[in-house]
């Protein structure tokens, strides 16, 4: 497949206006592939023209062009050339097999498990549209869509605009016309769907599952609707233009890639948000930041586009910051801010701290292709870009900033954008500097630093506030005696200002916080009197923003080594017990479970003295929890219990206690610990998945089998992953990756053989499978265990290698994660 780059999409755009595109799909052909015929209307601007339409069928049955045969042969690398177009109106028709996907690309095909029902839905961001029709594919150049589905008569079609049955024709749907959209906004779901829905605002709204999962979305439908509902009508109380389409469904697909994606009119998302077993108030809080971030994209995306992908942070930064505000806004029994400093912001930080940092709002020439593009699909567009724009709201005020935001879709509607075009709005609503900020805080790279150094004065006390960096910032300064807050000192300090001092009568605190509140985006520091408080009071502290910017600094301090691992884990066996934010409780505990016990720690006895710490924080937890009556609290310990248990009894007992044992995921999960022991054998994990026969039971059979220390269970779950053949779907392998390496100290031996093996086996997956696989291979199939000079060898060696660039890019951040747990284990 040939890469589309942003000189050839400028050219294009430059020479075509594509005006509607009427797609008739065929998903009864059988279950390889599906037939689709497309019929694009088109214009050139210039006569004796040469372009080209995208297409990566499975087999190119006839494409006809005002009339005239084209030859099929002259489809190559997935362009179909149009040559010698005269000046004015042009009519393209493509007939093609296509080809059903099972890596969440294109046209996704799952049968579950469960039942043998087989399920249906398109994924055609961000490259993807011409595996499901022939396509200009590119933002900027925007159409119609008229979409016909043929589908088996028992099944139902969702799309961008109102399906309905063709009278006289069973089994075929017709799509109501789409507004003008970008190609990879394009969307079909099909398939026996198990559907809610009801009527908001004068218009259609649907929830829709696999039948497996109906009696799991039945009981949190009212949630789910109400959440649905609460954030639209938030929208249309803080934004000028009316929701811009003509039905809003929702659907929770199978094997989906990434969280949810922001069709216009038919959002899906992965369906591990229908929830079967008991979970926490924040997985139901994430679940309502998803809903309201795709609705976001309703406006910010789908109305106004980007024109290239150099400016994504157009789509996901701001719906990534609207998704939590009007969430906060809209559903107050919600602290989603909580939740995105402890964990989202933490996923910006590390990745802005890596070699492949980029700025948020990169410059043109640093996206020069569709494949760079994906690349940024990370935590800095995402997190990094939300908290950048928390930081302009703080500067220009709510209502500044919603003037700006109002003035920019009113100019753009339906039309495509760029970061100039959104400053210009942002500067004519605030007649301030914004191009100035937008300099400073969307052109760089990688996080300030914030250090306060405090010292007693004549009158009180002063603190000098140190910057390393490049950026403005509006913030605060917590003044505690203890836990108890005496003051908020603010502090403006300029792009080029790297100390300020500010100084407060009084004696001199007991604890000083930069970034109180977490209102910008920078590590900050604490210094060793505050921190020494800090270890005191921390879950005393009556703020819980206040409280992750502790946490979130100590959590930087390690990853620098500047803080050893062992006083982490010694602040969260003090502190969590009595913390009485869940986000905050699970994100202390992922970072001293996935990273200090499984990687920074320098010895075997090390880690099974961090997990015997953190089992007791959860014995600890677990009995507060029962005290207060904390559900939430209750099922993370129970599960950190699983995590850390390093025998067989404690895991034994929580599958005999009928709480626990006949939840089927925590059933997954202490299965999954016992194989990882050694301390069970196939026949059970055989028997768990009969019990279990669904995809998530075929997942956890995966993971648990992959995760036993037998030779032959590695050689098998190694075959399977990179196997030529490639028969496992995208969730299928990451659930073996994860199971097979493992770093229980019986595990290592065993698995030692494999890491020399993995670099060339991910490198031949990644080039056979395309993206979303190149991701998985990096991610969930990193030797993560060898935490060795000798895997970084390895490492380096690999990516000195001609690799596909998904692969390249996450084997660079898995790489230099592994040269910092390296730092930190020297310095332990």
């Amino acid at each position: 497949m040939a890469t589309l780059t942003r000189d050839e999409a400028r050219a294009r755009a430059g020479l075509l206006e594509v005006h509607t595109y009427a797609i008739d799909l065929d998903l009864t052909r059988g279950e390889d592939t599906f037939a689709s015929t497309t019929t694009v209307r088109f214009s050139t601007r210039e006569a004796a023209a040469d372009t080209f339409i995208e297409l990566r069928p499975h087999t190119l049955h006839r494409a006809t062009l005002d009339g005239h045969d084209l030859d099929p042969g002259t489809l190559v690398d997935g362009r179909l050339p149009l040559t010698g177009l005269a000046a004015g109106p042009h009519e393209l028709t493509v007939t093609a097999d296509m080809p059903y996907s099972h890596t969440g690309e294109g046209m996704h095909r799952f049968t579950d498990p469960a039942d043998g029902l087989t399920y249906l839905y398109s994924m055609c961001c961000m490259t993807d549209s011409p595996l499901v029709y022939a396509a200009f594919d590119q933002p900027d150049l925007k159409a119609t869509f008229d979409v016909t589905v043929t589908a088996p008569e028992e099944w139902t079609v969702l799309g961008n605009g109102i399906a309905t049955p063709v009278a006289g024709a069973p089994g075929r749907w017709r799509c109501a016309t789409t507004p003008p959209i970008s190609t990879y906004l394009m969307a079909v779901a099909a398939g026996p769907y198990h559907s809610v829905r009801t009527e908001h605002a004068g218009l259609p709204f649907g929830i829709h599952v696999r039948q497996s999962l109906a009696p799991y979305l039945d009981q949190d439908a009212d949630e789910i609707l109400g959440i649905t509902r609460a954030v639209f009508d938030r929208y249309h109380e803080i934004l000028d233009e009316p929701y811009p389409f003509d039905s809003y469904d929702q659907a929770f697909v199978p094997e989906f890639n990434a969280g949810a994606m922001e069709n216009p009119g038919l959002v899906t998302l992965r369906d591990e948000y229908i929830y079967r077993s008991a979970v926490t108030d924040t997985q139901r809080q994430l679940r309502g930041v998803v809903i309201a971030h795709e609705m976001a994209h309703m406006w910010f995306g789908d109305l106004v586009t980007l024109r290239w992908w150099d400016d994504i942070w157009l789509n996901e930064s701001f719906a990534e910051f609207m998704g939590y505000q009007v969430l906060a806004d809209a559903v107050p029994r919600f602290t989603p801010w909580t939740e995105f400093a402890v964990d989202r912001k933490s996923w910006g930080y590390d990745a802005d701290q890596r070699p492949t940092t980029h700025p948020v709002a990169p410059e043109p020439d640093g996206v020069p292709d569709t494949a760079s593009a994906w690349l940024n699909f990370d935590g800095i567009s995402y997190a990094k870009g939300a908290s950048a724009l928390r930081q302009l709201v703080t500067w220009l005020g709510d209502d500044t900033f919603l003037a700006g935001v109002n003035d920019h879709f009113a100019r753009h509607r339906f039309g495509n954008a760029t970061l100039a075009d959104f400053i210009d709005a942002m500067a004519r609503a605030s007649g301030r500097d914004v191009h100035g900020w937008a300099d400073a805080w969307l052109r760089t790279s990688g996080p300030d630093l914030l250090a306060p150094r405090v010292r007693e004065t004549e009158e009180g006390w002063a603190v000098t506030l140190t910057h390393e960096g490049r950026r403005p910032h509006r913030l605060r300064l917590g003044v505690y005696d203890g836990a108890r807050h005496r003051e908020t000192l603010d502090v403006e300090l300029g792009a080029d200002e790297p100390a300020q001092e500010v100084t407060a009568g009084g004696h001199r605190p007991d604890l000083l916080i930069v970034n109180d509140g977490d209102l910008t985006y920078a590590k900050v520091r604490l210094d060793a009197p505050s921190w020494d408080t800090a270890q005191r009071v921390l879950s005393d502290l009556p703020d819980p923003l206040t409280r992750t910017v502790v946490w979130n600094a100590a959590r930087d301090m390690v990853r620098d080594a500047e803080l050893a691992p062992r006083a982490y884990l010694e602040a969260a066996r003090r502190h969590l017990p009595a913390e009485p934010e869940t986000a905050i409780v699970e994100g202390v505990l992922s970072f001293a479970t996935g990273q200090i016990a499984n990687r920074y720690l320098p010895t075997a006895a090390g880690r099974t003295e961090a997990l015997d710490l953190l089992s007791d924080l959860a014995v600890d937890l677990l009995n507060r929890a029962r005290e207060t009556k904390d559900e939430a609290k209750q099922l993370i310990a129970v599960r950190t219990s699983i995590r850390c248990a390093t025998t067989e009894r404690p895991l034994r007992e929580w599958l005999a206690d009928d709480a626990i044992g006949g939840d089927p995921e925590l059933r997954w999960q202490i299965l999954y610990r016992l194989a990882a022991l050694g301390a069970t054998q196939e026949a059970e994990i055989r028997a768990e998945a009969e019990r279990d026969p669904g995809a998530k039971g075929e997942e956890g059979a995966a993971r648990c089998l992959a995760a036993l220390p037998q030779e032959a269970a590695k050689a098998a779950a190694w075959d399977a992953l990179f196997d030529p053949a490639d028969v496992l779907s995208n969730y299928l392998f990451t659930a073996t990756a994860q199971g097979f390496w493992q770093a229980e100290e019986a595990q290592l031996e065993l698995l030692r053989p494999y890491v020399e093996r993995y670099f060339p086996a991910a490198a031949g997956v990644a080039t056979r499978r395309g993206h979303a696989l190149a991701v998985a291979a990096a991610k969930a199939a990193f030797p993560h265990p060898f935490t060795e000079q000798a895997t970084l060898t390895l490492a380096e060696a690999a990516l000195r290698e001609d690799l596909p660039a998904a692969l390249h890019r996450k084997l660079t951040d898995e790489t230099d994660d592994l040269r910092r747990a390296l730092r930190v284990r020297s310095r332990s």
